[in-house]
């Protein structure tokens, strides 16, 4: 059997390299493209951020990203947001003062951490939602933060025959999201290619489930 095809979107968000080479390890033909028919068709596509929300939100809708999220995801295609790329799938961003709107895929806003130092960066465990699959077998692994500001909350309500997210949680001084599985959409607030063999693991979870 061939490996699934999986597009990480080359938007000009950074630390992409790490990530194209972790899909790799976890069994995908990984590329970095910004064909936008290539990304529309692949197996799976995954949506990259560092740096502040409104410098990736801009950027993905300059690129036309916001519409192919949209596109994929109103067929069922899956999509697998990391970091910043979490965070813009949100309906807003306050950072700094800063309001900006996200691709409002779900509603809800991001904000700062209640903590005592920031960024929270380093290792931290999670609490993996309950038939999690993103989390099957890695359940008490750690994970590798690097981030200042997080969804605090969860707004969407689902209604049969859809089921609901699956929610994982962490906590930094205040509880927040650590991770979203929500029919083709999922997302890790986390580094999943900088957390070593856990964060493989997760994204070969999620490899394995493009079939």
């Amino acid at each position: 059997m061939s490996s699934p095809l999986v597009v990480v979107l080359d938007y000009g968000s950074g630390n992409v390299h790490s990530a194209v080479k972790a899909l790799a390890a976890a069994g995908a033909d990984a590329r970095l493209s910004a064909d936008r028919a290539l990304a529309r068709e692949a197996d799976g596509l995954v949506v990259p951020g560092v740096g502040a929300f409104r410098a990736v939100a801009d950027a993905l809708r300059a690129t036309g990203g916001d519409e192919l999220v949209d596109r994929r995801l109103a067929g069922g295609r899956p999509v697998l947001g990391i970091c910043v790329g979490m965070q813009v799938l949100f309906g807003r961003g306050v950072e700094r003062g800063d309001d900006v709107e996200g691709l409002g895929e779900w509603p809800g806003v991001v904000t700062e951490l209640d903590a005592p130092v920031l960024p929270h960066m380093g290792w931290n465990t999670v609490e993996a939602a309950e038939g999690s699959r993103l989390f099957r077998g890695i359940e008490h692994e750690r994970f590798y933060f690097v981030h200042s500001y997080a969804a605090q909350q969860w707004h969407l309500e689902t209604q049969p025959p859809f089921p609901p997210a699956k929610l994982t949680w962490c906590e930094y001084g205040t509880r927040f999201l650590a991770a979203v599985e929500n029919g083709p959409l999922s997302a890790t607030q986390f580094h999943p290619e900088k957390s070593g063999d856990a964060g493989i693991r997760l994204l070969r979870n999620w490899v394995e489930s493009l079939g």
